[in-house]
């Protein structure tokens, strides 16, 4: 079940900078890290007044974080999504609160961006990715129509009975929402406990809330698309408070096929692998999962769609893109606050 991955991998491009502890601060912070969805997580508080015992504190975070991938991974044999994949078309499944926010807004966001699909397993089967998210085969025309006319999110009916599908076979990853999701989840514990100034990340997308200590905002950074490989240079520092944020990009994961240089990342639209001069997204939203799936779409997009959907839709958008002068960056207006 690796493949259902592939389409939307996304590069870990954040780099965590600013949160030392330095002795002037009024309180120490709690650091908290482990292993989850196949990647790590590291969570950063501070607790101010607020009494906490660590090892109590962790063991809510990770049964927080197992409970989404018992849902939503496909490495758990009886998984939701696993159950679900195996559904035969017409059959409702009855489903989880969490299992149903992350379709719905991955229904939401298919529709709305339109190169977001969480139902593209076959098509990237169909392209023959292997484990090096190199394709094996070009399929011809005539069998990217008909895998087309076989996916996608209006396809899935969300119901309050539960989840159905309307064609045998269709499957879901949700590889572009789940890590956002897992933790916006772990967001609303630490909240719940009375935890205002906090950053949570799985595998390189994040959230902040509150402030470090002085009320200094978080300092997240960017990296440089083109940077030399094996090296991590920092682009533009954000300075961030209450929100999640999420990178895309394309400029780490390539291949070339009959003379043609293309990305990891496929357009449902066409069936075919994204060709254009994007190549790092970032997106601020107060939802983890709803910056991860938009990172992620935009991406697909290319450039000009991008500015464009963003502009639309007002969201905090900072594109990077390559030209034959270098780089070129676009700033939405949201976003142009957190600079």
């Amino acid at each position: 079940m690796a493949r259902i991955f592939l389409p939307v991998m996304i590069l870990l491009t954040l780099v965590l900078s600013g949160c030392d502890n330095s002795t002037r601060h009024t309180s120490q912070a709690i650091v908290i890290n482990g292993k989850t969805m196949g990647t790590t997580y590291n969570i950063k508080i501070f607790p101010g007044a607020l009494e906490l015992e660590q090892n109590q504190l962790k063991k809510q975070i990770d049964d927080t974080l197992v409970a989404v991938n018992q849902s939503m991974s496909p490495w758990v044999e009886d998984s939701e999504i696993n159950q679900f994949n195996m559904l035969s078309q017409g059959e409702v499944m009855v489903i989880s609160e969490d299992f149903r926010a992350v379709v719905a807004e991955s229904i939401r966001l298919g529709k709305s961006t339109e190169t977001l699909d969480v139902t593209m397993g076959p098509l990237i089967d169909l392209w023959g990715f292997g484990p090096d998210k190199r394709p094996t085969k070009r399929p011809s025309q005539a069998q990217l129509d008909d895998m087309r006319s076989r996916i996608g999110v209006d396809k899935l009916l969300l119901s309050e009975q539960g989840l159905a599908k309307t064609v045998d076979g269709l499957e879901v990853s949700f590889s572009a929402t789940a890590k956002g999701f897992g933790i916006d989840k772990v967001a609303a514990l630490l909240e719940q406990l009375g935890i205002d100034n906090y950053m949570v990340e799985i595998g390189g997308e994040l959230r902040v809330s509150g402030s470090k200590p002085n009320d200094k905002p978080w300092i997240i950074a960017i990296e440089q698309p083109d940077a030399p490989m094996g090296k991590r240079q920092v682009h533009r520092e954000l300075k961030l408070r209450d929100t999640g944020i999420a990178t895309s990009g394309d400029y780490r994961i390539f291949y070339e096929m009959d003379g043609e240089t293309f990305t990891h990342l496929i357009d449902p639209a066409t069936g075919m692998p994204v060709k254009h001069e994007l190549v790092s997204v970032t997106v601020l939203h107060p939802s983890a999962m709803t910056a991860d799936g938009l990172a992620t779409a935009l991406t697909v997009m290319g450039t000009e769609r991008a500015k464009a959907y963003a502009e639309q839709h007002q969201l905090a958008v900072y594109l990077i893109s390559k030209s034959d002068q270098g780089l070129i960056t676009y700033v939405s207006e949201a976003f142009k606050p957190y600079l």
